[in-house]
């Protein structure tokens, strides 16, 4: 994909997604997200995210539970089915994660906030 892509179903623009793998149960991609970049309030039915920090800083803010966290390179992060979250990137530099979502099917549900 090239730059500022939109993913197939969620509205929202992010510098770049390339697709790494997609099944009926699995989705892997490598997002890249400039400073100021993010993926919005959002929650999925039954797959969970899982987050590896590549490079830069990524934040994932999350509601019940609440929390927020700030990943560096080499840190990862999951995020349960169910639970709101947002993904954003804070710091100054472009930051790169790879997203593995699963077991089941993929949907991408907005939150108005």
């Amino acid at each position: 994909m090239t730059a500022k892509n939109k993913p197939a179903s969620p509205a929202y623009e992010v510098e770049r997604i390339e697709v790494v793998l997609k099944t009926d149960d699995v989705l892997a991609r490598v997002f890249t997200l400039v400073p100021g970049d993010k993926v919005p309030w959002h929650y999925h039915k039954l797959s969970s995210d899982h987050y590896f920090v590549l490079a830069g800083t990524l934040t994932i803010t999350t509601e019940l539970p609440a929390d927020c966290v700030t990943l560096t390179p080499g840190e990862r992060w999951r995020v349960d089915p169910q639970t709101h979250h947002e993904v954003s990137n804070q710091g100054d530099t472009p930051a790169r994660f790879l997203l593995l979502q699963g077991v089941g099917g993929y949907d991408w549900i907005k939150v108005e906030k």
